[in-house]
This record gives structure tokens, sequence and C-alpha cells, in this order.
């Protein structure tokens, strides 16, 4: 007879619902700590800094970066593709796993969606700052006008306006369409008046009716529906930004596909390294378990597979074609002067998540939170050297030549940390960084605890 095996409960302990409601929001009922003061002071001193190195820039120009006649993008082209791919796993663990019904997504995707939101403004920074005058990006939007003006279709740049809006709207609705319970939950347990008004105006008034709760499940599944093709259309757009070039190394159709596994191979790094932070400072090891750390680093393994085959079939290609251009681009990449980025780029994309199939390695906390930094320098690597690389060798050897950020670039790139950081420190004192009403909904299968045995298929669960 067949002999089903028991999967791992999603909560660690018999939590009530009140348990779990005080444990989600006990950082928000008590004052913040030491360390949050101290994390949140340094990281808004770095935000206000590249602050002062973008007025720096807007003042004096973008001469004060390291870019060149011929490599006219630099660190603020490589930085805004990071930020973006980044912002990828959010959308991700909402709505894809949410349309898929994995309920492991539901300790994890409140923190991914403010993360997705945060980086997505942080890559909005930079063609803002690119463009040397901000009041430019005014025309960026079309509109009626009359000096009859009207933005150039068939540029990607203007593509790269609507995309990224677009998800950060429809990011932002789907945040705040998950929140609308919990803010209710909070606003029931505040007892100062002033923040008990705020959290019921935040709430819209949410009162838990099974009115309002199927026109939230009913909004949330639309939004996930909207959601899920800009997973795939987002960054395959930002990839159009190189590949409807003639640049050798960026003329490639397999760019679109490439660059979105990559995007949530970042991603879900980056959500691993803030909550496995997130999980050990606010006690949340209960709700975000070692079984949410291996279920995210199976995705890890799948897209970064993905990534190592575009990385092999780039050079195939290079090579099938028989273009001496092409050929070149990438012996250049792995030989040339910046050969130390290309294979920091291979090293951590490529090497470093195939020891995730070891599944010690991979249920591991602290090799998870080492690799999943790897992980996030190697894919800003990849982001350079696809930029820069391709750009200092030019058609013409007398156009060659070679790029190093100045210290104000790396000053903004520092800055766009501080200001992910500075929101991300004050979302986890805002609002609750787990789903409650979510996780309450697999609360009870979760508390049944049978690790290492195995139920009959032919056998009643006891209750």
């Amino acid at each position: 007879m067949y002999v089903s095996p028991v999967r791992e409960p999603l909560i660690n302990g018999e939590k009530s619902y009140k348990d779990i409601t005080d444990d989600v929001i006990a950082p928000i009922h008590s004052k913040p700590g030491k360390f949050w003061y101290l994390g949140i002071g340094i990281s808004s001193t770095v935000m206000l800094f590249g602050f002062a190195m973008i007025a720096y820039s807007i003042w004096f120009g973008i001469g004060t970066w390291g870019v060149n006649r011929t490599i006219g993008w630099g660190w603020s082209i490589t930085n805004f593709v990071w930020w973006v791919g980044i912002g990828h796993a959010g959308t991700f663990i909402s709505a894809i796993l949410l349309l898929f019904r994995q309920k492991w997504r539901t300790s994890i995707n409140r923190a991914a969606e403010a993360m997705t939101i945060i980086a997505v403004m942080c890559a909005g920074l930079f063609p803002l700052i690119h463009m040397g005058r901000l009041p430019l990006g005014f025309f960026i939007f079309p509109y009626p006008n009359t000096r009859e003006l009207w933005v150039n279709f068939n540029s990607p740049l203007l593509w790269d306006v609507f995309a990224i809006s677009t998800y950060l709207l429809v990011s932002l609705l789907f945040w705040y369409m998950g929140l609308l319970p919990d803010l209710g939950t909070i606003r029931d347990r505040m007892k100062t008046v002033w923040k008990k008004k705020a959290y019921n105006f935040l709430s819209f008034g949410w009162k838990g009716s099974a009115r309002h709760w199927h026109r939230h499940e009913s909004m949330s599944l639309i939004l996930a529906g909207l959601a899920a093709p800009l997973v795939l259309s987002v960054h395959t757009i930002v990839s159009f930004d190189f590949a409807t070039s003639v640049i050798p190394g960026w003329h490639t159709t397999i760019f679109p596909p490439y660059f979105v596994s990559g995007a949530v191979f970042s991603g879900f790094a980056m959500v691993l390294t803030l909550m496995i932070v997130t999980r050990k400072a606010l006690n949340l090891e209960k709700y975000i378990t070692v079984g949410h750390i291996e279920s995210m680093n199976k995705v890890i393994i799948a897209t970064g597979s993905v990534v190592g085959i575009a990385y092999i079939t780039e050079l195939f290609m290079a090579w099938y074609s028989g273009v001496e251009y092409e050929r070149y681009a990438f012996v250049n990449r792995a030989l040339g002067p910046y050969a130390w980025a290309y294979w920091i780029m291979m090293t951590c994309n490529v090497i470093s998540p195939q020891l995730l199939w070891i599944k010690k390695l991979r249920r591991s906390v602290g090799f998870t939170f080492v690799l999943s930094i790897f992980i996030n320098i190697g894919m800003w690597f990849e982001r350079f050297v696809i930029v820069v690389t391709s750009l200092s060798r030019d058609y013409l050897p007398s156009s060659w030549t070679m790029y190093k950020p100045t210290w104000v670039e790396v000053a903004i790139f520092l800055g766009t940390f501080g200001l992910f950081f500075t929101l991300f420190f004050l979302f986890i004192r805002v609002f609750p960084v787990i789903a409650i009403a979510e996780v309450k909904s697999i609360a009870r299968s979760s508390a049944k605890k049978f690790i290492g045995k195995s139920v009959r298929n032919d056998q009643p669960e006891k209750h």
C-alpha cells in the first residue's frame, strides 16, 4: 500500500492564532532596540551622503563620473539593471507562487514584496540621474501638449519607463492589498488613540467580515494574475536596452530569458540575505523555518542552472556564428583586461550555487547566508561585464578605452544601499514582516507534526 511522507511543517510549534499575532506584531508594539537605532542611523547616514553626491553630479554634470566617449554606460546602468533584478523575487513569490497555491510562500512574501518596491525605487534613481538634467524626465511620459512634442516609441529606454512604472504600481497595489487584514489586526491591538486612528485609516476600515474577505481574495487573485506576466515582461524589456543594439556581445536573442532567470536568481538571494537576518533579529525562527530556506534554495538551484546554461549558450553562439567581432567580444571577456570580473561572475553565479545540491548545505542557515551574498556579488559583476566589457572594445581599435568608476559613482551606489536599508528598517517598525492572516490560514495543518514518520493514505489524520 502506498505510503506518502509527511512534509515538514511550515510553522514550528503548537501556535494558536493569538500566539501568531503576538509574535509577528511584537516589533511594532515594543520600543526599538539599540541595534535598530544603530542600523537605521548608519543606513540613513549613507543614504544622505549618496543623495549629496547625486546633487553634486547634477550640479557639476556627468563629467564627475568615470564614463567616457566609448564607455557611455558605466556603474549607473549596471546598478540600474542589478536593482531591477533584485526586485523580481517579491513579485515571483507573491504572485506566481500564490497562483500555484504554494503554501511555503506565506511566511516570506510580505518582506519580499516590500523588498521589491524598495529595490525598484533604488533602480529608478539611476536613469533619472543619467539624463544629466532631471527636468528632462518630464518628457519621457506621453501626453497631449501644445508643444506638439511626443516620445520616441522606437526607443527601448522608453519601454523601460512603461515597464518599470507599471511594475512598481502593480507591486505596490499587491503588497498593500495583502496588508489590509493585518493592518486591521494591528489597529485592534493598539492602545494609543492616534495609533489606532492611523492604522484604521491605513486599513480602510477593515472589519474582517465575509464580504470584506471575499473582495480581498478576489482582488488578490486579480492582481496576482496581472503581476505574474510582469515577472517575465519587465526584465525582458530591460534586456532590450542591450539586445536591440548592434554592439558585439549585446545583439543576441538569448538576452530576454537570460535576464529574467538571472533576475529571479539574484532576487531570491537578496530575500534570503534579508530574511535570515530578520528571522534572527525579530525571533521569527518558528515562522521562517529551515524548510522555507530549503525551498528558496531549490529555486536558486533551478534559476542558477538556467543562468549557467545561458552563459554556455552565449559562448557557443559566438563561436558558431562565425562573426569575428562576436567571437572577440567573448574572448575579451574571458581573457581581456576585465577577465577578473568575468571569472568572479562565473565563480559566484555558476559554480557556487551547485553546492546546494548537497542537502546538508541546502539546509544550512549560515552557508545559505554567505552564498546569498556571493550570488548578489556575482550578479552585479554579470551586469558590469555585459555593460563595461562590451563597450570597452569597439569595432575600431582606435576607440578602445578603459573605464574605472570615480568616488562619486561609488558614493551614489552606496547611497542606494542606504536608501534600501533605511526604508526596510522603517518597514519592519510600522508593518508586520510576516503576513499574519496568511500564516493563520496554514497554522492548523502546520501544527500536525509527524516529522520522521509517514502517514498511510487510507488512515484518517488525527486532529
